[in-house]
């Protein structure tokens, strides 16, 4: 376990902090190591439901840590980088992210794995893979345009200029931009809502919602068989219950 990342579990909701605030958060093994034990974990826990990823400090995190990326000797998809973005990709529970200060390279692309994301007004985003002689990662060169179109997709990946939190938010990879003072609050609030609904339709739901576009009625089809398992669920039937006894 990194001592750069805490973990802490409140109310059913896992929280994580990326708490190196002196390198701005700047990401090595270690903590890619702890991160994907973390959400592992998470994953096989049906009491959890839902992931909050902040970072300590006055940033989310700016990256790599590039002395520590060039250290590896063997890099392939086994390395800690690559086990975490697997890690992300295979994801049931719900994950949500609070961005403040700079959000540099895998700081951005954290956020197309992510189910809900809330900026600070000072969020700073950035994809600099070109400029570094890299290409995408994390499946962003996939996700990017599925998110916010191939010209936006190809200038964003292209040039790896900043842009900021408002513009982040018109190209859909966050759901609302906050003062500095509010995100922690929007947050809290966000991991409520989801710790009081029903974990196991959560999770689902996400998986419908990730799957790979399909024809209208094979989607259908596959809903409807979600569904009929889920309204013979325990939760279903006291959710129900407690619904039609509030209208009561």
């Amino acid at each position: 376990m990194s001592n750069f990342v805490k973990e802490e579990v409140r109310h059913n909701v896992l929280w994580l902090t990326l708490a190196r605030p002196e390198k701005k958060n700047a990401l090595t093994q270690d903590m890619y190591t702890a991160l994907s034990s973390a959400l592992q974990a998470a994953d096989r826990d049906s009491k959890i439901a839902a992931v909050v990823l902040t970072g300590e400090g006055d940033s989310f995190t700016a990256g790599n840590d590039l002395n520590d990326f060039l250290a590896i000797e063997d890099l392939d998809d086994s390395a800690p980088p690559f086990e975490f973005l697997y890690t992300l990709s295979r994801l049931s529970v719900p994950l949500v992210a609070g961005v403040n200060g700079l959000a540099i390279g895998i700081g951005t692309t954290i956020l197309l794995h992510c189910d809900l994301v809330y900026a600070s007004n000072d969020a700073v985003f950035a994809l600099p893979f070109i400029n570094l002689g890299l290409v995408p990662e994390a499946a962003s060169s996939l996700l990017l345009p599925q998110q916010c179109g191939h010209l936006k997709a190809s200038e964003l990946l292209l040039l790896g200029d900043n842009f900021d939190a408002h513009a982040a938010l018109s190209y859909g990879l966050v759901n609302k931009v906050v003062a500095p003072d509010e995100l922690q609050d929007t947050l809290e609030q966000v991991a409520s809502a989801l710790a009081n609904k029903p974990h196991g339709g959560l999770r689902a739901a996400k998986k419908l919602i990730k799957q790979p576009a399909e024809p209208v009625a094979d989607r259908i089809e596959r809903e409807a068989k979600i569904f009929a398992r889920a309204l013979s669920s325990e939760a279903a039937r006291q959710a129900i219950k407690d619904r039609l006894n509030k209208k009561k």
